[in-house]
């Protein structure tokens, strides 16, 4: 089964995913500027979210660090290891993120930056307390291969894989970890409309200057300007059920598929939907919903991206605002699309946080609608069981 998620969601005045100059992302699309946020970015915001920490606790999140060693290290000291042997272990960790099982030189991290499980870290550092405690000394131990030791972490059968790596994959050059094909792809979200870029010129006032009575000292502390922009985004998710649950399935039994599958999907999506990245928002405060959501639930797996809609930028005419057209752009390339590739669908749910005016159609044809989120979450909970 397929699971496609669209999204449309209007920012106020924003930069929330910058470039390396600190401009807002940008991109070309249908020969027009674009305002955009990496694919990179929302899957962050989302991973990071309160509703899929604290949802998916229990089963196990991953952790995206370089700093594995660190945690090894720290492990062993907590578990009696004394600072000496925990620090010549944290070295031959750093092995573990090359193929070629070197060990770093300076610094306590690995040589790439990792996704790891929970699972991954406690058997690293099993085993390496194990050689610690089998070591006649120091000396002994640092002259232990980083490659026996990946052996014997490759030996164990305990797979461990977490709901995270399952969804967004895993590609790493060590031959210590399975790599994970991402079962959920994540498109740069664009903007229906043109990009206008716009700039904020600030000063900051130094309090004590401006207290003082000498003129001279007054003025600004500080001078400076920030790029910004309003832009409608268009958001698309793309989410292979069978390969999530093959991604998993070393991890839970069989018996648990719909329980599991049902808490990460939920904990997904109000991911999408409530949490929004976080670049600059102590200057923006960015926080606004999305205007509409359709979910397309397919036995056949045809992803379709919407983003075509949007080759003509929307722009606000007349009474219609800028959500209102890019709204009405969409249903109607929904329509087009759905009727020339005969693209069938087992349910397709749609949702809208207001009325929107000057629009023959509320929703695309053949669709369930929903009054609010948890009715979204209700329809869609049921539309994806498995057996």
């Amino acid at each position: 089964m397929l699971v496609e998620i669209h999204m449309l969601q209007n920012y106020a005045p924003s930069n929330l995913n910058r470039d390396d100059t600190g401009s807002p992302k940008q991109c070309m699309f249908g020969g027009f500027p674009r305002a955009r946020i990496s694919s990179q970015c929302l899957k962050r915001s989302i991973r990071q979210s309160d509703f899929f920490q604290t949802n998916l606790k229990e089963i196990g999140i991953g952790i995206r660090t370089r700093k594995m060693p660190e945690i090894v290290k720290k492990q062993l000291i907590e578990q009696g290891i004394s600072e000496e042997f925990a620090e010549a272990a944290a070295k031959k960790a750093t092995g573990f993120g090359n193929k070629e099982g070197k060990e770093q030189k300076d610094k306590l991290i690995t040589k790439q930056i990792m996704f790891f499980s929970p699972k991954d870290i406690e058997k690293i550092t099993a085993i390496l307390k194990e050689r610690i405690e089998a070591a006649k000394d120091l000396d002994s131990f640092k002259k232990i291969s980083v490659k026996d030791l990946i052996k014997k972490f490759k030996e164990s059968n305990i797979i461990a894989i977490t709901p995270d790596i399952a969804l967004f994959g895993r590609m790493i050059t060590s031959d210590a970890f399975v790599d994970i094909e991402a079962s959920m792809q994540v498109a740069h979200a664009i903007s229906t409309n043109k990009l206008e870029p716009e700039f904020d010129f600030f000063t900051a006032i130094d309090d004590e200057s401006d207290r003082m009575e000498n003129m001279e000292e007054a003025g600004a502390g500080m001078i400076g300007d920030v790029e910004y922009n309003s832009s409608c985004f268009y958001k698309y998710f793309s989410f292979d059920i069978n390969g999530f649950l093959d991604n998993m399935s070393g991890s839970v039994e069989k018996t648990e598929y719909n329980k599991l599958l049902l808490n990460v999907f939920q904990s997904f999506l109000e991911g999408v939907i409530y949490s929004n990245p976080s670049g600059k928002q102590n200057t923006f405060a960015a926080h606004q919903k999305p205007s509409i959501i359709l979910i397309e639930f397919k036995d056949k797996k045809i992803p379709v991206s919407y983003a075509n809609a949007f080759i003509k930028p929307a722009v606000p005419f007349g009474k219609q605002d800028l959500i209102e057209n890019s709204v009405e752009k969409f249903i109607k390339h929904v329509n087009q699309i759905v009727k020339k590739f005969n693209i069938e669908a087992k349910n397709r749910i749609w949702f809208a946080s207001r009325e929107f005016e000057n629009i023959s159609s509320q929703a695309p044809e053949n669709v369930e609608i929903c009054e609010d989120i948890k009715e979204l979450m209700e329809k869609s909970k049921n539309a994806l069981k498995v057996k």
